[in-house]
């Protein structure tokens, strides 16, 4: 007579996941761009927000040289010198915060959908015959769809990430791994798309950048032009005597070229009403700009009309556990985007964490016990054991097994109820 001892029971950490809800996480937690957020979801950065720190270094160092050995000689030879220094510092402080506004905000990201549109819900689109077709051989949404603006014809394209037909003048950054609205472009040293939310932003940090180096390069030459009438030298004998000013004004020079073109590279762009995404793509030079009201109008856009509400809520609740994520990623299948499965494989891997070695050794044993009585033909016709106290899988143990990938199932359990 062959004995079977009882399957062990669950442990505490495994009743805990089919027991408990999952936790209640926040937008941002599960984002599935490749953004970073700070202060819970106040603040969303680039990928590359690294970079922030060395755009901040470069703004900050040469105003600290300034300061510290330039200065000096400007406040005993100019009167009220004193405010060359604090108009500096002052100036320094708000091109700081509009680099931080630009890079922490918002620049305009369209949320990604769920699931991709039905053909039918498509305003102004069929499915034509030479649409790709799907796996099981039904038509695909278009690649393109036609929307008038300003009575022009403009294409927009259908974004297989974000699942959604992006707006006109939509793009998606290949970067932050979002569709951003009137996107301009990502910007590596503000760590962050520009878009319709940041780009005013933008571009008054640049343009104040370039009077932030002009100020610099002209006072360090009124240092050296009174350097050589106090002292009554020539000019490399100035040189020699406040080396700083030179460093400051060859530095402040090559910046000034860089900062300075891009902000008359953006002055032309605003006037037009042109995005740099567009300049360098479609070129509107050779055709109509569907979207060029005329210089004055194309300002006000940009600098006077109000900066629209994020679409996003990146600090709202969300609720979902492991079972529930893993089950939506397998069930919707094609439908879902990558960047869903992977949100749902590291909210899941979260939770597998939870589980000690020896739980997945408990499950394995109760599995294994049953599968091998079976095989083997060790489990009698007829007895007047408890079944149910010994042989039926029970349905937290079947949530685990689905959910840890051991693949076994319902149809299982009843084979073995049939063999009793």
């Amino acid at each position: 007579m062959f004995t079977t001892p009882l399957p062990p029971q669950l442990s505490d950490s495994n009743r805990r996941i089919i027991d408990t809800p999952g936790p209640s996480l926040r937008v941002y937690q599960v984002w599935k761009g490749s953004n970073r957020f700070c202060l819970k979801g106040r603040l969303i950065f680039g990928p590359d927000v690294r970079s922030l720190f060395l755009t901040v270094f470069l703004i900050v160092a040469p105003v600290i040289l300034f300061c510290a050995f330039v200065s000096n000689r400007l406040i005993d030879n100019i009167n009220h010198g004193e405010l060359i220094v604090i108009i500096c510092v002052v100036f320094t402080i708000y091109d700081i915060l509009i680099l931080l506004v630009t890079s922490g905000r918002d620049p305009g990201i369209i949320p990604r959908n769920e699931h991709p549109p039905e053909p039918e819900e498509v305003d102004g689109s069929t499915v034509s015959s030479d649409c790709p077709s799907s796996h099981n051989g039904a038509p695909s949404l278009p690649l393109t769809k036609d929307v008038v603006v300003n009575g022009i014809v403009v294409k927009v394209k259908y974004c297989q990430t974000c699942m959604l037909y992006r707006p006109p003048r939509c793009s998606h950054c290949s970067i932050c791994n979002n569709c951003v609205e009137r996107f301009d472009h990502h910007c590596p040293w503000v760590g962050q798309c520009i878009g319709k939310r940041n780009y005013r932003f933008f571009f008054m940090f640049v343009s104040s950048t370039t009077l932030l180096c002009l100020y610099v390069f002209s006072f360090c030459w009124v240092n050296i032009s009174n350097i050589t009438d106090d002292e009554q030298c020539s000019l490399w004998r100035a040189f020699a005597k406040s080396p700083v000013s030179v460093i400051l004004i060859v530095y402040t020079f090559i910046a000034a070229w860089f900062v300075g073109g891009l902000t008359t590279f953006h002055l032309y762009l605003i006037c037009t009403n042109q995005t740099t995404y567009e300049n360098f793509r479609y070129r509107y030079e050779g055709k109509m700009n569907p979207y060029n009201h005329g210089c004055a109008r194309n300002v006000v856009e940009i600098f006077f009309s109000g900066i629209p509400k994020s679409k996003n809520n990146f600090r709202a609740m969300v609720k979902g556990d492991s079972s529930s994520v893993y089950n939506a990623s397998t069930t919707l299948g094609h439908s879902m985007s990558p960047e869903m499965a992977k949100t749902s494989f590291d909210i899941e891997m979260g939770k597998r964490q939870a589980v000690a070695a020896e739980d997945f050794t408990d499950i394995h044993r109760q599995i294994d016990s049953v599968e091998g009585m079976e095989r083997c033909g060790t489990q009698p016709r007829h007895t007047d054991w408890d079944s149910k106290a010994n042989w039926e899988i029970t349905p937290d143990i079947q949530i685990l097994a689905a959910e840890f990938g051991m693949g076994y199932g319902v149809t299982d359990r009843q084979k073995i109820h049939g063999s009793l």
